[in-house]
């Protein structure tokens, strides 16, 4: 018993993680940061954007974490394309995460309906990659963010045009992330790394 405890200790203390991501309001990089804590109690991690990671390098790393903003349903085209880029058959394993302006997935109802419309591809894009380069998929993380002003507009005048629900909508989304969706991305975190 004692061995196995000091075997699982020296392996989390040599785990080397990578979290990185792509954000434009702040949202996503809270997220990053909070999974970034949780993993340097870990073992090594590094956080950066996705724009200044060296391709060469990810294979040192045991674990990757990679997040972004929801645009359009999808990830945010500066997260796909990292994740296009990313090599096949890698030595690390995957974790997604990233924020969104709709409702959570929480229900088969309307809420549920314009969660798959807005956000639902972000899933199928990781699964998707992963699956095409061979990168075992460990899971995924998403919360709700503040929108941009442009985007509040949007939604407002494209999704949800009824003022009692907008009136009730807005201030709930303006408050994320919040610290229950801090303490979910590292509880996410920790869930991940016991994975491994």
């Amino acid at each position: 018993m004692t061995i196995e405890f000091i075997t699982a200790q020296v392996s989390l203390e040599l785990m080397k993680s990578l979290v990185t991501y792509f954000t434009q309001t702040n949202n996503t990089k809270m997220i990053a940061d909070a999974i970034f804590e949780t993993l340097s109690v870990q073992g090594e991690a590094i956080i950066d954007t996705v724009r200044r990671v060296d391709f060469e390098s990810l294979n040192k790393y045991d674990l990757l974490f990679v997040g972004g903003p929801c645009h359009d349903s999808d990830l945010a085209p500066p997260v796909k394309g990292f994740l296009e880029k990313l090599p096949d058959s890698p030595k690390f394993k995957l974790a997604g995460f990233f924020t969104h302006s709709t409702y959570m997935r929480d229900s088969d109802g309307r809420n549920g309906a314009l969660y798959d419309k807005w956000a639902g591809l972000c899933h199928v894009t990781f699964e998707n990659t992963c699956k095409n380069k061979n990168i075992e998929l460990l899971g995924y993380f998403n919360c709700m963010g503040k929108a941009s002003p442009p985007i509040e507009g949007f939604i407002r005048q494209e999704i949800i045009t009824d003022d009692d629900e907008w009136n009730e909508y807005l201030p709930a989304l303006r408050k994320h992330p919040d610290s229950n969706d801090i303490e979910n991305a590292k509880k996410f975190a920790l869930e991940i790394t016991e994975k491994l």
